[in-house]
């Protein structure tokens, strides 16, 4: 028995900021093959659209557990143009009807930090705790690049020295202090 594939769910878009997607999807059993080799070919067709950054495609943990898509853009209107975009309308075409959307999140700014990866299931702690959580990261940070990392950079041009700090910033940001952040305090974040 084959159910017809709803075409996924629109969200609005905002106004400006990278936005992450992460989508769950249920297949049925023995579709699995099937399934990744539609959700491959909507995810090169997407990449190839102008402002798309990346994806990802992760199987359940468990048998019978939705598998997680995940998109990258730029910004609200290179998404936007992917959603409405006629291939993307032509890949739902092709869904076989043995999968379903069970669940969608969109991120924009730092909200995708604190959902764990892989997890569509898992809604973002309120923006204020968010707020909170990133200056604990980043004031480390700031103290550590301008008492130690600065010193050495002053020699470099501006524009250089500038970049190198922000490559430093998002780097340590992203890898280190926000997972161990989110770690440590996951019972504030999300209290039970």
């Amino acid at each position: 028995m084959s159910e017809t594939v709803e075409p996924e769910r629109r969200s609005a878009p905002l106004p400006s900021g990278e936005v992450g997607l992460l989508i769950a999807r249920q297949v049925d059993p023995g579709h699995e093959e099937d399934f990744e080799k539609w959700a491959h070919g909507v995810l090169t067709a997407a990449s190839a659209f102008p402002g798309h950054l990346g994806y990802g495609l992760f199987r359940p943990s468990s048998p019978g557990e939705p598998w997680c898509v995940v998109h990258r853009f730029r910004d609200a209107e290179a998404h936007a143009l992917w959603d409405a975009s006629a291939e993307r309308a032509a890949w739902f075409r092709r869904a076989d009807g043995h999968h379903r959307e069970v669940d969608r999140r969109r991120l924009s700014g730092i909200e995708s930090w604190f959902v764990p990866p892989g997890s569509a299931h898992v809604a973002p702690p309120p923006r204020w705790k968010m707020t909170v959580a990133a200056v604990l990261g980043i004031y480390p940070i700031s103290l550590f690049a301008g008492a130690v990392v600065q010193p050495h950079l002053d020699s470099l041009p501006l524009l250089l020295r500038t970049g190198l700090v922000a490559v430093l910033f998002s780097g340590l940001m992203s890898y280190a202090v926000m997972p161990a952040l989110t770690w440590a305090l996951r019972k504030w974040l999300r209290p039970s």
